[in-house]
């Protein structure tokens, strides 16, 4: 996962306190890539550098780059690039919705090397989901060629609410027997039984926000401020400011979906009027079913869509339209450069839905630098996402001291 727009802006420490992990930080985002930049704008000795270089070179995570010598920014003879080596580790990624999932093996710089699809039932509950995951990434390992102890860490998208701290989701409408479940640790079970390998870490966020995490890294990492909302079974919004996840307090951000619209319709959540309940694509889905169209989800509305149902594209224009009242104000609120529009009724009847209410409804000066798209990566963005997040939480400058301390380095 390269690029690092979060980061970029990042106050490194000077002197003696900048760290291997400093260092690291520094070549990954581009900053500095040779010795005598990392003096530059650190202030450390050349000593001291290549100390702490020799560090990350023993890790394995540094290696010199093969586009020759450049000139130093301190003079004298020619420096060797230094690049981040991503070749030492492969990261785990699934992505959970309510009755599929998506599962892969990526670089640390985010190439897809194995990927896998099916259906997986989240009602079915952790336990079940949980474990054939682990089967999952036994069979992806061995199909991208990789050992199991070359596993650095795992990340999970759920259609849930979830506590960054703990990574247990909270309060889950569409996740029954999940809430408060400790994800973490029967997905960590899960891996180790199905190859035999230790432990590793294993981060859980949101669907949203990691599809939006993994489509702004991606195709607008000069992007400040980024929403993107997926509309599928139920509704969600992931939210990137200055490059990091915005969760809130305790990961309830962007939970649009059960914004009250004024109506009577009987939301999952329990409540009445929530926005899901009457433009997700679930909700779209009942409406089809009870006028005799075969729909049950909103895979099926998807499907009816990409088939030009007519049908089903005017209640996907509806659901739009109601959908953009509320994105209205969010985006008066936080006034993004994008708003991206993924999920199940990401197409043009829904997006002109949007549009029309949306532009009608907030000031032009919210509007006039925004750009309404659809995702670019479509179901593989929150693979993308959980496995960026995993990247960025194990190559942080902090955990990088850490873990060379655990290694021996």
């Amino acid at each position: 996962m390269t690029g690092r727009p979060g980061r970029t802006g990042r106050t490194t420490r000077g002197g003696s306190q900048a760290s291997a992990g400093d260092l690291l930080e520094l070549v990954r985002s581009g900053r500095a890539t040779t010795r005598g930049a990392l003096q530059q704008v650190t202030g450390l000795s050349r000593a001291t550098v290549g100390h702490r270089l020799e560090r990350l070179f023993r890790a394995g995570w540094l290696r010199e780059g093969a586009g020759g010598p450049v000139d130093s920014p301190l003079g004298g003879r020619p420096s060797i690039t230094l690049e981040f080596d991503d070749a030492h580790a492969v990261v785990l990624a699934a992505d959970l919705d309510t009755r599929h999932a998506r599962a892969a093996v990526l670089s640390l710089t985010g190439e897809m090397l194995a990927e896998h699809g099916g259906t997986l039932v989240v009602e079915d509950g952790p336990d079940v989901v949980l474990d054939e995951l682990g089967g999952w990434f036994a069979e992806l390992l061995e199909k991208a060629g990789h050992r199991a102890d070359e596993v650095c860490g795992i990340g999970l998208a759920v259609p849930g609410p979830v506590d960054s701290e703990t990574g247990r989701v909270v309060q889950p409408p569409i996740m029954p027997g999940w809430d408060g479940y400790d994800i973490r640790g029967r997905l960590a079970r899960a891996f180790t039984e199905r190859t035999g390998a230790g432990a590793v870490p294993v981060l859980v966020d949101n669907d949203a926000n990691l599809m939006a995490y993994g489509e702004q890294r991606t195709g607008y990492p000069g992007c400040s401020a980024f929403v993107l909302v997926k509309v599928s079974t139920g509704i969600g919004a992931g939210v990137v400011v200055d490059g990091s996840v915005y969760r809130g307090v305790d990961g309830g951000a962007g939970d649009i979906g059960h914004i009250r619209v004024g109506t009577e319709a009987l939301c999952r959540c329990g409540s009445y009027g929530c926005l899901a309940a009457v433009a997700s694509g679930g909700a779209v889905a009942r409406r089809l079913a009870e006028s005799g169209v075969r729909a049950a989800s909103g895979s099926d509305v998807r499907d009816l869509l990409a088939a030009g149902h007519p049908e089903a594209a005017a209640l996907a224009r509806e659901a739009g339209r109601r959908v953009g009242d509320v994105l209205a104000t969010v985006v008066t609120l936080l006034n993004p450069g994008v708003l991206m529009i993924a999920g199940d009724l990401a197409g043009t009847a829904f997006l002109t839905g949007v549009r029309e209410l949306l532009y009608q409804r907030a000031l032009p000066r919210s509007t006039g630098h925004l750009e309404v798209v659809t995702s670019r990566l479509g179901e593989r963005a929150g693979l993308v996402g959980a496995g960026a997040l995993v990247v960025e939480h194990l190559y942080a400058p902090e955990r990088v001291e850490e873990r060379l301390l655990a290694m021996g380095v």
